[in-house]
């Protein structure tokens, strides 16, 4: 016993020593001063690479409420068209508003702030932005509906704290659609300020998107000692939109006192959201964006002035007021997809295809089947290719369960190779997961996260797209994804060989925090990935089965084998 033990004890510690030497480098970088040809005596350092089975699957509509972050505009790419229209509810800030007398309303904003940070300051305090979830610069038009489409917080047909799903082809369930005339109710009007009438004007529903964030300033026009106009406050990138004032006096202003604005749920039921609707500008182009309508700066704001009494001269005079509106819990991305260059549908699950189609949104992702898939032996006298695999890495007793390793595992990895031949704006990272218990690889949680930066977290399993000239708008070449913890628990703790899934990305993180999402019909029992529906973005990879040897995907292991 003590024996066995110590025996455990020694090969833990290989482990953990042969898991600090791979590193996040290629093979060459193992044959090291560590262990190399020269003192190497009795151990070899060797690669073996190993058949699985890719194949795209193409995805029915997918639930698109409560994603954290929410989609809007146009994206073209090799694929086709997507275009992305957000339904949201509002919340009040304040229940039974006492206004005050004699309302007059100034103006009405409507703010969704881009996602973005500051590049740099010049010495006159101009802020130059980077934006960091916009795709494009081309206008796009944009129309916003009072919509009379009651969000249900649960879904009735279910459990009762069973939330009610919302698909991405605008409906509720297989058997629940949301009809146009029922999103599209009143439509509210955008004004501009003319200066020099001190008016609000109709103006067209063209939204422009810029870098250069929102700079206010005092409304007369009054300077300051260097012949600048003040600068009331400035905002960053993202939509900013008067709004025809008529439609909230008489929604809003003018229903003080009723019980409409009394309490949330009255209030729900009384306003019940707002449907932004996207389409192309007149050249037929659009930009698409990511926003994060839970942001305290995302709302729609009514200024207002009030009569106030002043008690020491009997003069009444007027105060500024705000009455403010947040974007609510409920909010839904409704996806409409032309995909009438590279159509999507689901591959061959037996024999795997040759080429990998992978779209975000209501798109298509990849499944994997290391070892092709083989689990359990159905036939006593045969192992299956996992279960050969796995007797040359370990030896197990008569139940499977693991008694000591025959190679040491130093690094696994998959490398997808991008389809060149297409032109394509590919994603950065893609995201590799267990599709059977929906959840991210153990390496996933073992790597570092960079919440700061997302796009420089979790590097070493989820590698980012390798590019030529390593240029960030370079043609994408290959992704390595590194499984290593995956497959030693495969080998030692004798885990079930699932099979995995393979989606876009557009933020690694927040697939720990906000899970996946379901998939119609709803006992598919299939789901996917949050970031994967939130991300446009489409790339096309080498399957199993290509005609390119040279790119074919293969799982390749480094092992480190005792040279007896």
């Amino acid at each position: 016993m003590k024996n066995k033990k110590i025996a455990l004890q020694i090969t833990a510690t290989c482990l953990i020593l042969f898991s600090l030497i791979a590193c996040d480098k290629d093979f060459a970088t193992l044959d090291s001063d560590i262990i190399n040809p020269d003192n190497a005596t009795n151990f070899d350092i060797l690669k073996d690479s190993f058949n699985i089975i890719t194949y795209t699957n193409a995805l029915n509509p997918v639930q698109t409420n409560n994603l954290g972050i929410n989609s809007l505009g146009i994206y073209d790419d090799a694929f086709g068209r997507t275009t992305s229209h957000i339904l949201t509810q509002l919340s009040t800030t304040t229940l039974d508003p006492d206004f005050g007398e004699d309302v007059q309303i100034d103006s009405v904003v409507l703010t969704i702030p881009f996602f973005s940070s500051i590049e740099e300051v010049d010495e006159d305090g101009n802020i130059t932005y980077n934006l960091d979830s916009v795709i494009g610069r081309d206008p796009i038009n944009l129309r916003v509906f009072e919509s009379n489409y009651f969000i249900r917080d649960f879904d009735p047909n279910s459990e009762f704290d069973d939330v009610q799903p919302y698909f991405s082809n605008k409906s509720a369930s297989e058997n629940e659609m949301i009809s146009d005339a029922v999103l599209e109710g009143e439509e509210l009007d955008f004004v501009t300020y003319n200066s020099e009438t001190g008016e609000f004007e109709p103006r067209d529903n063209t939204i422009a998107i810029n870098d250069e964030g929102f700079i206010l300033t005092e409304p007369d026009n009054e300077e300051d000692e260097d012949d600048l106009d003040q600068v009331l406050f400035r905002q960053p990138p993202g939509i900013r939109i008067l709004l025809d004032t008529l439609f909230w006096r008489e929604k809003i202003i003018d229903q003080e006192g009723t019980s409409v604005l009394s309490g949330g749920n009255t209030f729900s039921e009384y306003f019940r959201g707002l449907y932004f609707k996207v389409a192309p500008n007149t050249d037929d182009s659009g930009s698409f964006m990511l926003l994060n309508m839970a942001d305290q700066n995302a709302n729609i704001t009514i200024y207002y002035t009030r009569l106030t009494e002043i008690t020491t001269d009997d003069d009444d005079t007027r105060e500024e007021a705000v009455y403010t509106f947040n974007f609510g819990q409920n909010r839904i991305n409704f996806f409409e997809n032309d995909y009438s260059n590279i159509p999507l549908n689901t591959g061959d699950e037996v024999n795997g295809d040759s080429r990998l189609y992978l779209k975000g949104g209501e798109g298509a992702i990849a499944n994997i089947k290391l070892f092709n898939g083989d689990d359990l032996d159905e036939d006593d006298n045969t192992l299956n290719t996992f279960e050969a695999w796995k007797n040359d890495f370990v030896e197990t007793d008569e139940n499977g369960k693991f008694l000591k390793a025959k190679r040491l595992v130093n690094e696994a990895n998959l490398v997808f190779y991008v389809d060149q031949s297409i032109d394509n704006n590919e994603p950065n990272r893609l995201y590799l997961y267990d599709v059977d218990n929906k959840r991210p690889l153990i390496d996933y949680f073992l790597d570092a996260v960079n919440n700061a930066v997302p796009s420089a977290s979790v590097l070493s399993h989820l590698g980012p797209l390798q590019r030529v000239g390593d240029e960030p708008d370079g043609q994408g070449i290959k992704y390595k994804l590194k499984i290593t913890e995956h497959i030693n628990n495969l080998l030692l703790s004798d885990s079930t060989n699932v099979k995995l899934g393979l989606g876009v990305s557009v933020n690694v993180n927040i697939e720990e925090f906000l899970g996946q999402r379901e998939v119609l019909p709803s006992d598919s029992d299939l789901t996917v990935p949050v970031s994967s529906i939130v991300s446009p973005r489409g790339t096309v990879l080498h399957g199993n089965n290509t005609e390119d040897v040279n790119k074919k995907v293969y799982l390749e292991i480094y092992y480190t084998e005792p040279n007896n």
